[in-house]
């Protein structure tokens, strides 16, 4: 019998034990130190016990019983979040959703897949591929997020340009409210004009609504090759005509990352990277397509680089000829988790910025972080296509420093009007500085919908507001 469950029993975990089974309730000081914290600065807190619903119907029967014994619970996925999210706070009960982990169906025919919010991103990616279908949600975290966490905060990742956000992947949910009710809303076709589209209240929401049980997924034709190019830039203005460009001439342009010299040279030391250029360049720019005609596609990107080479908005590119050589050429990208390793303690942001305003944004962000720490490196890159650019800032010594750089960055966010979150959530990390972008009326009304459907705070109490 689990240790929690001796004489003296303890009411709360013997009816968590009556819904659950005694094998699901863990309090193994080991097992409960890995639920402690997410990917997140926030302070890690080794929950007194997680437990581990294996169906829909359990996850709804454990909320319930919270809520009747009023127990505070964090909801966990794969635990990859940035915003601290799915980090413990004193005193709540870990609920853990990776037994949830089932494929249960992927429709061959229209294009769905019906999935528990367990399953792994790149699991769900390798099974729907075998059907000769893709889901293009894609992260550095594939191989350890869950598609429900994914659901929660709303994810983007690389392909938002060409596939929108995780939100435009969702047909239909299933959800475990509060109370104990299991609602499901299980949609599977595209068009559906009947009332309310409900689903939408607890994608994005991060689990302070509901928990996330199942999901229906749509999906998209499998493509069978990739044309990568990275390209040296004479500056962002360049950029941005670039990608006005790329998105007209390249039906099959999934992905458009840009990164500044700052960004390009810390890669590049990371990973004792050989530069791709023979001279530097102010900006650089990684574009990608995906799709089925490998000749035609290739064709139509070199196309479009000669001309940007003759109009003077690409100094320099290179076209990778191989699979190999589109990984070296991401290899630039995909250092970042390596260069917050090494910063570390820093500052990370992932910012919303609309076009027009991000090289206002980069300056002023750039100049006044320069001026008042000199001796740290500022490193801007990101998504441009959808606007969502990352700065990454550090190390610091201080809390004080780190929050200063905080309250900096989002007020200049505040300013060009942007969103101090664009794919990783407010969570408990961005809450405070969460009026830079929504109004007290929003947040209002944010608190009222938690209060409708959460009266007694149970969920995810304290992130987002």
């Amino acid at each position: 019998m689990n240790a929690f469950l001796n004489p003296p029993v303890d009411d709360f975990l013997a009816a968590l034990a009556a819904v659950l089974g005694e094998t699901a309730l863990v309090s193994d000081p080991s097992i409960a130190a890995s639920h402690s914290s997410d990917w997140s600065e926030a302070v890690p807190t080794v929950p007194g016990i997680v437990v581990f619903p294996r169906t829909p119907q359990q996850v709804a029967a454990a909320l319930e019983v919270c809520g009747r014994f009023h127990r505070h619970v964090v909801i966990q996925g794969g635990l990859t979040g940035l915003a601290g999210g799915a980090t413990p706070r004193e005193g709540e009960i870990a609920l853990s959703l990776s037994k949830l982990d089932a494929i249960e169906e992927i429709d061959t025919v229209g294009g769905t897949a019906t999935v528990q919010a367990g399953v792994v991103l790149e699991e769900l990616q390798r099974r729907v591929e075998e059907h000769d279908w893709y889901f293009p949600l894609d992260l550095g975290a594939r191989g350890s997020c869950q598609v429900g966490g994914n659901a929660a905060v709303n994810a983007g990742g690389n392909r938002v340009i060409r596939f929108g956000t995780m939100r435009d992947m969702v047909l239909g949910l299933e959800v475990a409210l509060p109370d104990g009710r299991l609602l499901s809303m299980l949609n599977r076709v595209t068009k559906n004009t009947t009332g309310i589209d409900l689903k939408h209240l607890f994608i994005g929401s991060e689990g302070t609504l509901g928990a996330i049980t199942r999901l229906v997924l749509k999906l998209s034709p499998k493509p069978t090759n990739a044309c990568t190019a990275l390209c040296a830039l004479p500056s962002f203005d360049a950029a941005t005509r670039l990608i006005r460009t790329s998105r007209a001439r390249l039906p099959s342009l999934s992905a458009f990352e840009v990164m500044w010299d700052d960004f390009m040279l810390a890669a590049r030391e990371m990973h004792a990277l050989r530069p791709a250029f023979d001279a530097p360049a102010p900006v650089y720019a990684l574009i990608e397509t995906l799709g089925t005609d490998e000749v035609g596609e290739r064709q139509q990107l070199e196309a479009l680089l000669a001309d940007a080479i003759e109009a003077g908005l690409v100094t320099d590119a290179v076209v990778a000829q191989s699979m190999d050589d589109a990984q070296r050429l991401w290899a630039y990208r995909e250092t970042v988790g390596e260069l917050l390793s090494k910063l570390k303690p820093h500052a990370a942001f992932d910012v919303g910025v609309p076009m027009a305003a991000m090289e206002r944004f980069v300056d002023a962000a750039r100049t006044a972080l320069t001026q008042l720490f000199p001796h740290q490196r500022h490193l801007f890159f990101g998504h441009i296509g959808d606007g969502n650019l990352h700065v990454l800032s550090g190390p610091y010594d201080s809390p004080d420093d780190l929050h200063r750089v905080e309250e900096l960055v989002y007020r200049v966010v505040g300013d060009v009007g942007g969103s101090i979150s664009a794919e990783h959530g407010i969570g408990v990390v961005k809450r405070d500085f969460l009026h830079h972008s929504r109004s007290a009326d929003e947040m209002a009304l944010m608190r009222d919908l938690k209060n409708l459907i959460d009266p007694a705070g149970v969920l995810n109490a304290g992130r987002i507001l």
